[in-house]
């Protein structure tokens, strides 16, 4: 099977992250997206720690039930630190050499691919399929390895936009899934962002 990687720290998981699980699981050209819940990416510093590896694989789970061809993997919160993504993709490989795998990366993350180590090897090994993201180009004429997937929705939304709403006490709804936003409600988490 081919598997589409979409990685991401989901904390917490969103309506955006999930509308990406969806999308490209049913016109992504892949058979199943696998929602690679991994630890903080080192890209990102805004000072707060991570919820819980649990927590978000829950959440990623339960994102991951809702969506057909999609599941949840704390594969990556297995390997040992620092684990960049061109090793989890060689790990993932080496673990389950019937399938073939790309990884989803939204277009705020192309226009950052840079600064990713092993980029040009995650390209030409794995191959990219970029979500567009509000306010975020994507490449008009991709190279080769690289595909830009279509007109999927899309939604400016972002977990630390969450995170600082559940911390003033704001509603949630329609930022997270259902399931989820009572799973954040039920464990307290970011409460105190």
């Amino acid at each position: 099977m081919r598997i589409g990687i979409y990685s991401g720290s989901f904390d917490p998981i969103h309506c955006g992250h999930a509308m990406v699980a969806n999308y490209a699981s049913q016109w992504g050209g892949v058979d199943e997206v696998w929602l690679m819940v991994s630890r903080l990416n080192p890209l990102k510093k805004d000072g707060c720690p991570p919820a819980a590896d649990a927590h978000r694989l829950r959440m990623a789970q339960m994102v991951a039930e809702e969506c057909n061809g999609v599941k949840a993997s704390d594969f990556e919160l297995e390997l040992p630190e620092p684990s960049y993504t061109y090793v989890t993709l060689k790990k993932l490989q080496e673990h389950y050499p019937e399938h073939s795998f790309v990884l989803i990366i939204g277009s705020d993350n192309w226009v950052n691919l840079g600064r990713w180590r092993d980029a040009g090897k995650i390209i030409r090994e794995f191959g990219l399929l970029i979500y567009p993201r509000p306010g975020f180009e994507t490449p008009h004429t991709p190279p080769p390895g690289v595909t830009v997937l279509g007109d999927g929705p899309t939604a400016h939304i972002s977990s630390s936009f969450v995170r600082q709403a559940i911390g003033e006490g704001a509603n949630i709804n329609f930022f997270v899934p259902v399931r989820v936003a009572e799973y954040i409600t039920t464990h307290n988490l970011y409460e105190h962002e």
